[in-house]
């Protein structure tokens, strides 16, 4: 730290479009505040940074689906999303928007500076087109067959069956959603940003971060193995950013190339909200400012390799320090779907429950290096079992001891023996244990140090018998509610960053005068004795099984229903057999297999089909590694019209069998078959 002047923070701007749920805020909104309340508590100048992403697809289509105008969809989730935060006890110093002014002024102001220094590539090229309505099909405006796996809703951009990442112009029978028309191909001219050119910069720079988290580095590197291509800036679109040329009239700018430009313009904000317009400057363009962005996994090519470039390619601005991202959390063993809402939103929680047990939760189960769940059951577990039986009945049996034997005020310390000077050493390390796991964005580690802090002060209050030394050694008893009391003082401070309301109800309980936030973590003045203290009350509520049985029980009827194999199958339609007889399967052995860059889900297989060799692009490499594919006889549709997926033409399509729990096997004949030989 002593190397930065200042620290800005930025998390992920949440789309505009819905609720904020608990996997956003594992990801990348609470673990940003804790750390943010902790620099604050340093003492440091720290600025956090965030708002609302208000452009691209999602809120468009939203809109049209509601007969609405976006303008009311942002509006609407801004400020709902701004109250749930503020709820929640997010302590941003500035919440923006990306539809604001300011923010058009400065994302056009960044894309006209590439374009002046000649770094963006304008490009013609064919677009799907929908003459019906004349507009140009954004990915997600498009539906269609996808070629990897023949599902018929699959989107332009991807198929939600198999996963594949696509483009519209890939999909098999592609049709617009807005008309149902199928589009027909159009030129239009767009402008890219060349990431290639860039390539040996990002890697030198992300040599040097040797520091970041392993599934981030991991990430970024795989992408600069498959080699960076241009990426488009400009969309044909209504809604967003308007290009600032001349010749791009009725185009925006590419929501993934505004948005984190909504960092800079938030800040630019806030700097006007002080009355200090240019002090901005100072965090964006100052290399001894320290850059932290706060993400979900899903973000991390945007953070780590495509604002980067941005920042380079202008030249003013400082890169990322740390990106530290999360993985994802999942909701009782099943991905979180908003669209079942199978969901845990914000907004609802808060109605029930307070604030602090979800943030302690999150912390103590934060998805630092491998995805998490949330159950209802481990929540309750936890407030129960560590918030309320450990932190809150120290809490409760040291204030209400004080108030019983020494009439609320802070008794004297006399002579100190083994198990005080234990206590006390532990109160000392506290802070730096807790403040270098915080510095290494290490969550959980710091969560469960702040409990162990309260498990060690309930040992100490058991071992010292107080209740018994009060009538053989008043002194032993004073002191041991003495240094008690001093330890609730310690973990008033400790906890704030992680449950600030708790913090400053307990703060509150022992009669301290000042903000807590504007204590020093560790340079706490210790309470005096003689000091008063308030009434002491409950910190932590119990959660009864009857709070949280409704939860359970709206989850379980949103979750995915698995098969019952006993019941009747949904079988597709009947057709005739001179309908299948069309279908061509054969044999064929797979010669080669390599994963496709930048698609998790997709090989690339070289087949020997008789006396033929083809390519397919399978969607099987979450079940299968390459090197198990080679030399493995497969089924294959040989008549299958060609297809171009990813750029990659692929002849043909595998046989592959699909649980309801996603696992798969390929069809394989189960004796040696010469290649090419019919499936009758």
């Amino acid at each position: 730290m002593e190397k930065h002047k200042r620290i800005l923070v930025t998390s992920a701007l949440p789309y505009a479009n819905g609720p904020i749920h608990l996997g956003h805020l594992a990801g990348a909104y609470l673990p940003a505040d804790v750390y943010v309340r902790y620099q604050r508590l340093q003492h440091r100048d720290v600025v956090y940074i965030c708002g609302s992403d208000e452009h691209g697809v999602p809120i468009t289509i939203a809109a049209e689906k509601q007969g609405i105008e976006p303008r009311e969809i942002v509006d609407r989730f801004h400020s709902q999303n701004i109250a749930a935060f503020e709820a929640f006890g997010m302590s941003f110093d500035y919440f923006g928007r990306t539809s604001s002014e300011i923010h058009h002024q400065t994302s056009q102001n960044f894309f006209k500076t590439l374009y002046d220094k000649g770094i963006l590539k304008q490009k013609k090229e064919k677009q799907l087109y929908d003459p019906k309505v004349k507009m140009f099909l954004p990915d997600r405006y498009v539906k269609g067959t996808c070629p990897a796996c023949s599902y018929p809703e699959a989107y332009g951009d991807q198929c939600e069956k198999c996963g594949a990442s696509l483009s519209a112009a890939e999909l098999i029978d592609p049709r617009s959603t807005i008309s149902g028309e199928k589009p027909v191909k159009k030129e239009t001219l767009h402008w890219f940003l060349p990431l290639g050119e860039f390539q040996d910069r990002l890697q030198t720079w992300l040599s040097g971060k040797q520091n970041w988290k392993s599934n981030v580095r991991g990430q970024v590197q795989s992408w600069l193995n498959d080699g960076l291509s241009d990426r488009a800036v400009t969309r044909d679109l209504s809604w967003g950013v308007p290009v600032p040329l001349e010749e791009a009239r009725g185009k925006v700018l590419y929501v993934w190339f505004d948005a984190p430009i909504g960092y800079i313009s938030a800040t630019k904000e806030w700097a006007l909200e002080k009355k200090s317009p240019d002090l901005w400057q100072h965090y964006w363009q100052d290399k001894e400012t320290k850059l932290v962005h706060f993400i979900g996994k899903d973000n991390i090519v945007f953070h780590c390799i495509m604002f980067p470039a941005m920042l380079m390619a202008h030249g003013d601005y400082i890169l990322p320090d740390n990106v530290p991202a999360n993985e994802f959390l999942n909701l009782e063993g099943n991905k979180l779907s908003t669209s079942r809402n199978y969901a845990v939103w914000l907004e609802d929680y808060l109605k029930k429950f307070p604030a602090d047990p979800l943030r302690y939760f999150l912390a103590i189960n934060a998805p630092e290096t491998k995805d998490t769940d949330f159950t209802w059951k481990e929540f309750q577990l936890r407030n129960n079992g560590e918030l309320a039986d450990i932190l809150g009945n120290f809490i409760n049996r040291t204030l209400s001891f004080a108030h019983q034997q020494f009439d609320g005020h802070v008794p004297n310390v006399y002579d100190l023996d083994d198990l005080d000077r234990a206590m006390l050493s532990i109160l000392k390390k506290a802070p730096k244990t807790i403040g270098h796991f915080l510095e290494q964005f290490e969550l959980r580690k710091a969560a469960s140090a702040l409990v162990d802090v309260a498990r060690d002060a309930n040992k100490y209050f058991n071992d010292q018998a107080p209740w018994k030394s009060r009538n053989e050694n008043p002194e032993k008893c004073a002191t041991t509610i003495h240094i008690c009391l001093q330890t609730a003082h310690q973990l008033a401070l400790l906890m704030e960053p992680f449950m600030p309301f708790s913090a400053l109800k307990l703060w509150k309980m022992l009669n301290k005068e000042g903000a807590l936030h504007a204590q020093h973590w560790d340079q706490l003045r210790p309470l005096n004795p003689g000091h008063n203290l308030a009434a002491p009350e409950i910190l932590f509520n119990k959660i009864e099984d009857e709070d949280i049985e409704p939860e359970i029980e709206r989850l379980k009827r949103a979750a995915p229903q698995e098969t019952d194999e006993r019941e009747p199958l949904s079988i597709a339609p009947e057709i005739e057999f001179d309908t299948f007889g069309k279908i061509d399967l054969r044999v064929a052995i797979v010669k080669k297999a390599v994963k496709m860059p930048k698609a998790d889900k997709l090989l690339k297989l070289s087949i020997e089909l008789g006396n033929e060799e083809r390519q397919i692009i399978a969607g099987v490499a979450q079940h299968y590694k390459p090197e198990q594919l080679i030399g493995k006889r497969i089924i294959v549709v040989a008549n299958l019209k060609a297809a171009k997926i990813r750029g990659e033409k692929s002849e043909g399509m595998l046989l592959a069998a699909e649980d309801s729990d996603g696992s798969m096997a390929m069809l394989v004949p189960d004796k040696k078959i010469k290649t090419g030989a019919k499936i009758k």
